[in-house]
């Protein structure tokens, strides 16, 4: 599985092309993890993109993407070390993925999320923007962890995902599935490339009734994209992407009734649901304009329509949650690669700026009869960041990237019940100083460590100054580092290890169900972890990966309001995270497929405490697949997920009296058969 970070680097920022570039060999530094086969996918140049960013960098090869059988794509994710997978089985809030000691309650979301480097995150940070995307489309998946990537400011704050999807080529795709509770699913992708013009199409439709009563869904993604180049300097790409879903929600379970039947709903939960309605938008410039100097620009539109009827416990009402985002943003870099003094040099400045108008409306309802409005919110957001990094190499083992991040945020909020109106917190200029540096003492081993700062900012109502607060808040600063060590003579073993520590100051959590969208102050944090990855080759048709992640996060200065909890862990942040599989291709025409994942424990509040429900959420999960190539052209499949059946549950304590946990219980064992063809 070993390849050169320059054959595998994954634009962000640029429209990618499946072809290799002639990127300088002496800015090529590999501190990645895959996980399948290679991505192959690159930009034309080298402006924006991941290979110029010294640190943890983990990577799906589109293999394992396209074949995997998975109800939501951020399920993917979660195949990579140190992820964290959030399973609320909600219906369309099905579900998210974090890392770095952050968690996927959606308080605090920490990941950019990006397709084909388009930003996707909803304005409190959560992933509705990847559902839109369903896995045969998808050419890979890159993950870059931490602080120290300069490219990106908003959400970044633990690092960034990259979703790409298939560009170029001349191909076919088509795959159709079937299995338990009764789940069906029709995927086509297809590209045509031809005289400097191409284009790419997928479409994918899921109809299912869901593990649990009360569970059915039905999900639509339609894509296209579109590239002209008119000369090998120069590719144009637009892109769209549609997606609408419709989806009961089964609700939330107290034990004892999930120890009953965990395939269980409540009564109270019969009219619960969701409609949820997406659109992504883009236009691309990927230039070469000479040997030493490339630029990339993007500019994108996003809309989030999702209308949502949800009664989270029996001593709460039902509530009916519509939220209108329209996103609006571009995004730019301009790379020069050269030699000062006979020492190779690079140099790079880029920027983006997002305009958000969003509405968020509450009510309380009784079977989608509204009782009362609680909120009706109008806000508008803007940031703006720009960067400068360079790379110089003083020796041929030794690159040096120091680099700076700012930006700005600026708007305004209106509280439409209330007819009353607030600025933008004052932030001021949010400075974020990087620094990176990898040394390769010898062939196959490199040594690697970042330095920098990301930022956290209010959500929705919370980054407005509304009363009664009089006084400007700062934006939470993170400051992380991570030392890492990573080998790979051949691909019969790549191996890395690295540990790292982010603290922050003023941390800031969103009360989910609180009508006005405050938020909490948490106080100063440090998560700081061990992440350990292997892969490789030990005999001729084996493939194996292993991965294990030790973490911990607490509270280091608690807020004044609750200063017991000074020095305990933060909520739903398991101590260890880990993966791993085997792929056997030893008999003619077979694939076998075997992984496996899980997690420890986590406190299910920041008291930490056996009252507030104590510490719940390990789970150990086993799947299975079996393939045949029956014809040139197609293959069928038998897959197996929660292999042995285990007990898996999504945890969290709800203050509602009776004071208790209530439990989203996983899937059961579950059985896909699927057939899919290729041209």
């Amino acid at each position: 599985m070993k390849t050169s970070i320059i054959a595998m680097a994954a634009a962000a920022m640029a429209t990618p092309a499946f072809a290799e570039t002639a990127a300088p060999a002496d800015q090529a530094v590999d501190t990645s993890f895959s996980v399948g086969q290679p991505i192959i996918v690159t930009a034309r140049g080298m402006a924006g993109t991941s290979s110029n960013v010294i640190t943890s960098v983990d990577r799906l090869g589109g293999n394992v993407a396209q074949s995997a059988n998975v109800n939501y794509a951020w399920e993917l994710v979660g195949r990579l070390p140190g992820v964290l997978v959030t399973n609320f089985n909600q219906g369309s809030t099905s579900g998210k993925f974090s890392f770095r000691g952050f968690n996927g309650e959606g308080e605090i979301n920490a990941v950019k999320l990006l397709i084909d480097g388009v930003p996707a995150n909803a304005n409190d940070g959560n992933m509705p923007f990847i559902d839109a995307v369903f896995p045969l489309s998808i050419a890979g998946i890159e993950v870059v962890r931490g602080t120290a990537d300069p490219r990106y400011g908003l959400h970044a704050i633990a690092g960034s995902a990259n979703v790409i999807t298939r560009s170029g080529g001349n191909y076919i795709d088509a795959k159709a599935s079937a299995g338990s509770f009764a789940s069906y699913e029709g995927q086509l992708a297809v590209g045509r490339e031809r005289g400097g013009f191409s284009q790419n199409y997928a479409i994918g439709y899921r109809d299912a009734q869901g593990y649990r009563a009360h569970g059915a869904l039905d999900r639509l993604g339609l894509s296209g994209k579109w590239g002209f180049t008119p000369g090998d300097a120069l590719k144009i790409t637009a892109s769209a992407r549609y997606y609408v879903s419709h989806a009961q929600e089964a609700g939330y379970l107290t034990a004892a009734t999930a120890a009953a039947d965990r395939r269980a709903t409540n009564a109270y939960n019969a009219s619960d649901g969701d409609r949820r309605q997406l659109g992504q938008y883009a236009l691309a410039i990927d230039s070469d304009l000479s040997d030493s100097l490339d630029f990339a620009a993007k500019a994108f539109a996003n809309t989030l329509r999702d209308d949502r009827y949800v009664r989270f416990s029996a001593g709460g009402s039902q509530q009916r949650r519509v939220t209108n985002e329209n996103h609006y943003g571009a995004l730019a870099a301009l790379h020069w690669h050269s030699a000062v003094a006979s020492v190779p040099f690079m140099a790079e400045i880029g920027g983006d700026y997002q305009w958000q108008d969003d509405i968020s409306l509450r009510f309380n309802t009784v079977d989608r009869v509204p009782t009362r409005q609680t909120r009706d919110q109008h806000f508008i957001l803007n940031v703006g960041g720009a960067y400068a990094q360079v790379l110089v190499e003083p020796a041929k083992w030794l690159k040096i990237t120091p680099a700076w991040r700012f930006d700005r945020v600026s708007g305004h909020f209106a509280n439409r019940l209330a007819g009353t109106t607030a600025p933008i917190n004052d932030y001021g200029t949010i400075s974020q100083p990087k620094v990176s540096v990898a040394a390769t003492p010898f062939d196959g081993v490199t040594l690697y460590g970042n330095w920098g700062k990301s930022f956290q900012i209010g959500v929705g109502s919370g980054a407005y100054l509304i009363a009664p607060r009089l006084t400007d808040l700062a934006p939470s600063i993170n400051t992380g580092w991570e030392l890492g060590l990573r080998y790979a003579l051949s691909d019969r073993l790549e191996a890395r290890i690295a540990t790292w520590q982010q603290t922050a100051s003023g941390e800031l959590k969103r009360k989910l169900n609180d009508p006005s969208g405050d938020f909490e102050n948490i106080g100063s944090t440090r998560r700081r972890g061990v992440d350990i990855q292997l892969s490789g080759k030990p005999l001729t048709h084996v493939a194996a990966w292993g991965t294990v992640s030790i973490q911990k996060a607490i509270i280091t200065v608690a807020d004044p309001a609750t200063p017991q909890y000074a020095g305990n862990e933060i909520d739903h942040v398991p101590h260890v995270l880990w993966s791993g599989g085997l792929d056997y291709t030893g008999l003619p025409g077979i694939r076998l497929s075997v992984w496996a994942n899980g997690q420890s424990s986590y406190w299910l509040t920041n008291a930490n405490s056996a009252a507030n429900g104590g510490k719940l959420g390990a789970y150990q999960l086993a799947n299975a697949e079996v393939a045949w190539q029956v014809h040139p052209h197609a293959e069928a499949a038998v897959s197996l997920k929660n292999l042995f059946n285990a007990r898996s549950e999504y945890v969290w304590w709800d203050t509602t009296a009776p004071a208790q946990p209530l439990r989203s219980p996983g899937d059961g064992r579950a059985v896909t058969v699927s057939l899919r063809v290729r041209y």
